[in-house]
């Protein structure tokens, strides 16, 4: 989800790139689900391994769940790291309304969230 919205976003500012210390292999139905509703398709993602990305260049990581902040493995070079622990949605239990009722309160969090970063990263001039 986070990268669905962090793309929607900040796609004018700079790319986006999305992967997981545990990555399950596919992206969730209900986060499909929820970002439809706020006019974001994920439904073309998929879930891949951080360690795709070490020789990429990363100027920024952003890490979103648990102790992912931790299980982040080092980037080369000069790397601005940001950590906002959210929930993990899709370890919820209880009705179907009861977990999609969690995956919209995560949502709508990281779109908090990564709104406020982009307008902040706009208001800055920071460049990645």
């Amino acid at each position: 989800m986070a990268e669905g919205i962090l793309r929607k976003a900040a796609s004018d500012l700079f790319e986006v790139c999305s992967a997981g210390s545990d990555p399950t292999g596919y992206v969730h139905p209900k986060a499909i689900q929820v970002l439809k509703e706020i006019g974001v398709d994920i439904s073309g993602h998929q879930s891949k391994h951080m360690k795709e990305f070490l020789d990429r260049g990363i100027q920024v990581v952003i890490t979103v769940c648990g102790n992912a902040d931790q299980a982040c493995p080092t980037f080369p070079g000069q790397v601005r790291r940001y950590h906002w622990g959210f929930e993990d949605p899709a370890k919820a239990v209880g009705s179907e309304e009861s977990v999609l009722s969690s995956f919209r309160k995560v949502r709508d969090q990281v779109r908090l969230v990564f709104e406020a970063y982009v307008a902040g990263y706009r208001d800055s001039g920071f460049s990645h």
